[in-house]
This record gives C-alpha cells, structure tokens and sequence, in this order.
C-alpha cells in the first residue's frame, strides 16, 4: 500500500525515458530534504529541465547538429594552420570557398560542382579526396575564423593573387545564376580582410554584380567621368588585370585574369558607344 504524501518507486514503472529526470529528483529532493515537499518540487523543476535539455538536444541531433562537436574558432584556426602547413594553398581556397558557399545559408550542389571543377583544373592529379575532406569540414563549422584566416592569406600572397581570389569567389557565388546580398557582403568582408584596394574590389563586383553603373565600377571611376578620365582608366586597369600579371599561376587562375581583362575592354567598349567617342 502506498502511503498518502509519500513519492513511491512504482510510479518511475512505464515512465517515458524523456520524463525519467524530473521523477527521480522530485524523489532524492523529497527524502533529502527530510520527506519535504519543498525539496520535491526543487528536484521535480531541476529534473524538467534537464529532461528538456536532453529532448532538445535528439531533435538537434536527428538535424544533423551536435554542440558537443562544434569547435572554438581557435581550433578552426588551428586546423588550418596545420593543413596549410603542408598544403598550404588549397587549404586557403577551401576555407574561404566554404564562407561564400554557407553565406547565404544553403550550400548549393552547383557552387560545390563549381569548386570541385576549378581544382580539378588548377591541380590536375594533385587534386585529391582529401581537398574536398577539408572543405566539408570547413562547411560544417559554424564559425569560420575569417579574419584570422585572411590575415595569414594577406601575408602570404601578393596583391595580384589576392585579386585572383576575390574573382574566384564571386564564381561561386555566380554558379547558380545570381549572386544574393548576403554572398556579396561575405565578399566584402572577405576583400576588406585581405586588403584589396577598394577600387578594384569594386571592379571586380561589378563584373559579377552589375547595375546601371557598373561599366564605370569596373573601369574604377565614377559615372561624371570625362572622355579623357574614361580611356586613362581603362589603361590602367587593362595593365593591371593583365594575364601576364598571373602567369606563375595555373591555367584556371589564368582562365579568371582574362576573364577580367576581357570585362574590361567590354566595360570600356560599352562607355565609348555610350558617350560617341573613338
């Protein structure tokens, strides 16, 4: 018989595993308390939570998502320190590559069929399994340390591939035909990062991200320029995003400088119609 007042081991019996928590320590609080309501109703609230937590936690398991795996972002940085140790500059692309492709909030099999494609093309035979091991394991991190990241880069390479960078990435973001605000504004911080000069970064967006401006964007000057301003610029950026400028590069890097260049002279042949001038 069981006793008025008095929590009993037969009511745990048939308890779903998800309720077990706040029984057991309504019981302990109960008896530990000197048989105090008090001390069951503390354990009954402190069990509620910990049976919430845990149903909280197989939901985000079932989603793919467990906190117990995420990682600082000074262990995210170590891991790249230690791949770029001895792969150095393809472990830069994939974590930059994984920022583009997660920035707005879906990874999409094109911008991965993108990537796949490009280091097939610049590494030939050295593009392995274990490239795309790394870029998974970047995409699935939930902070990736970029400033960090961009700061080792920035010391790294020099301008000229810096700029190379900033245009691969805007493919990635281009592969599904559109480039969203939030791709660019990974862009941006990414371009901030690694010092690319404003002008340029500009010009390279507006190769990928056009408006009515863009022509004058790419060309690096405003649209009050003069006929003059106009043909001085379009010199200066053809020297500048020539594809000499790249030639140590491999042949995908070299694909992206004449792909600039080639923007360029558009940009440049688009504003001479424009403004009637030879």
């Amino acid at each position: 018989m069981i006793k008025r007042g008095v929590f009993h081991p037969v009511f745990f019996i048939n308890l779903k595993e998800k309720d077990l928590y706040k029984w057991i320590l309504a019981f302990a609080g109960f008896m530990l308390l000197g048989r105090s309501f008090l001390g069951g109703i503390i354990g009954f609230i402190v069990g509620t939570f910990i049976d919430n937590y845990q149903v909280t936690m197989e939901r985000l398991k079932k989603q793919g998502f467990d906190p117990r795996q995420q990682r600082s972002s000074e262990d995210i940085f170590n891991f790249y320190r230690q791949q770029t140790s001895t792969n150095d500059f393809p472990t830069m692309l994939m974590a930059l590559s994984a920022a583009v492709m997660k920035a707005d909030g879906k990874v999409l099999k094109v911008e991965l069929d993108y990537v796949k494609e490009f280091f097939s093309r610049q590494f030939g035979a050295q593009f392995s399994a274990s490239h795309l091991q790394t870029l998974k394991r970047f995409l699935d991190e939930g902070n990736i340390p970029l400033q960090k990241i961009c700061s080792d880069i920035r010391l790294r390479l020099e301008p000229e591939v810096r700029l190379q960078l900033i245009h691969y990435l805007y493919g990635i973001a281009k592969a599904d035909g559109s480039v969203s605000q939030s791709e660019v504004n990974s862009i941006d911080q990414i371009a901030q990062n690694l010092g690319i000069n404003r002008v340029d970064y500009e010009s390279i967006k507006n190769m990928f991200f056009r408006n009515i401006d863009s022509d004058y964007k790419v060309l690096g000057i405003d649209a009050t320029a003069t006929e003059e301003e106009i043909k001085k610029a379009y010199r200066k950026m053809a020297i500048k995003f020539h594809p000499d400028k790249v030639s140590q590069l491999g042949e995908e890097y070299q694909k992206g400088a004449k792909e600039k260049f080639q923007e360029v002279q558009n940009a440049y042949e688009n504003l001479k119609k424009q403004k009637g001038f030879k």
